[in-house]
């Protein structure tokens, strides 16, 4: 032999960086499985107070339902309050209407009749015909 033969040396090489490569590929598994634990711990801490939170949080939340359920309940019962003040406000009004048409011809009347009354007692007061200022018993 009288050269060095690079074909073991590049093999040689190559065995030495895959071997390399997989130890830091190991590395990094160990390194990620210790987060990955830590993350793990964390989250059955979480799940630990979650569940120790979870019942006076539901308790909360069917309260807050009940209070909203009766507003709802009232809310209703408004409308139908608000609907039937609306109903009773029409009829007055009507029945508001109703009477002025029934009275205002009754007021009228009764503006005549007293007119016709003061003129009946101005003329027997004083005997004059107030239409045309002459006496009662035909003397001018």
């Amino acid at each position: 032999m009288t050269g060095t033969d690079w074909s073991i040396v590049l093999d040689a090489g190559v065995g030495v960086g895959v071997l390399v490569m997989g130890i830091a590929a190991l590395w990094m598994a160990a390194a990620l499985a210790k987060t990955l634990g830590r993350v793990n711990r964390t989250l059955d801490e979480v799940d630990t107070q979650m569940a120790g939170i979870g019942k006076p949080v539901g308790e909360t939340l069917e309260h807050v339902n009940g209070i909203a359920d009766t507003a709802e309940k009232t809310l209703a019962r408004l409308g139908g309050v608000v609907k039937s003040l609306e109903d009773v406000a029409g009829q007055v009004s009507s029945t508001a209407a109703l009477a002025k048409d029934a009275i205002s011809p009754a007021i009228v009347n009764v503006g005549a009749t007293i007119a016709g009354v003061s003129a009946g007692l101005r003329r027997i007061v004083t005997g004059k015909n107030s239409s045309n200022g002459s006496k009662e018993n035909g003397n001018e």
